[in-house]
């Protein structure tokens, strides 16, 4: 998963970073709430971790702005030192998922985020992941559609499930990027642009046909289904 991690405290950041790898996961830390901003404008995210007290503006005001502008849906979790009942309240009425209390204990805030990522993205026990025609097999990394196996390569798989698995929802071609190579790959943007084109022809997904690949110019790709399927 990709998480989006927002303090002033630059250890306290390394702390998170720490944990979020250990889960396997990737993690951007911001220090200021703009500079967040700016990235959430052009690139996803799939949960947020917020500090209350920021050197240019308040937790909360992120918060909001997140619901109002980029996600209704985002996971949100406070980390702050705020402790009141009254802060506790605010912040979950500005619209975050869940708030911890800061100093942080490390296996807390561990169960905490998976728990809000197991909510907001539960992982089917099925051994087939159906969407419409398209059949995910999961033990080999495998797609048939229409029970006709279809020959693809494992990251080719790893990207089309991750479409899948966020119909509707726009992912940034860093995130993709994340997804399917790795966090610390080099990897050029005509690469991902090739593996999407290839996906298109493949399965099938161009536009037209009740699942589709859209492109938004200058953040990254979105799949689009039928609204039964949504």
């Amino acid at each position: 998963m990709r998480i989006a991690a927002l303090d002033d405290d630059p250890l306290q950041l390394e702390m998170f970073r720490q944990v979020c790898a250990e889960a396997g996961h990737n993690c951007h830390t911001y220090l200021k709430g703009a500079a967040l901003q700016q990235d959430m404008r052009r690139e996803s995210f799939d949960l947020l971790i917020v500090d209350w007290q920021l050197p240019d503006m308040e937790g909360t005001d992120i918060v909001r702005w997140t619901r109002n502008q980029i996600s209704k849906d985002l996971p949100i979790l406070f980390v702050t030192h705020r402790s009141e009942e009254a802060d506790i309240v605010e912040g979950l009425s500005c619209g975050a998922d869940d708030f911890m209390i800061k100093p942080v204990r490390v296996a807390e805030l561990r169960a905490r985020m998976s728990a809000l990522l197991r909510r907001a993205y539960p992982v089917p026990a099925q051994s087939v992941l159906a969407f419409g025609p398209y059949h995910f097999i999961t033990a080999t990394n495998g797609i048939e559609i229409d029970g006709q196996p279809v020959e693809i390569t494992h990251r080719e798989y790893t990207l089309a499930l991750t479409l899948f698995q966020n119909l509707g929802r726009l992912l940034s071609r860093d995130h993709l990027r994340e997804v399917v190579w790795g966090h610390s790959a080099e990897v050029q943007s005509r690469s991902l642009d090739t593996h999407v084109s290839r996906l298109r022809n493949i399965l099938n997904l161009r536009a037209g046909q009740p699942y589709a690949i859209s492109a938004v110019y200058g953040y990254g790709y979105r799949l689009d289904a039928p609204e039964s399927a949504h």
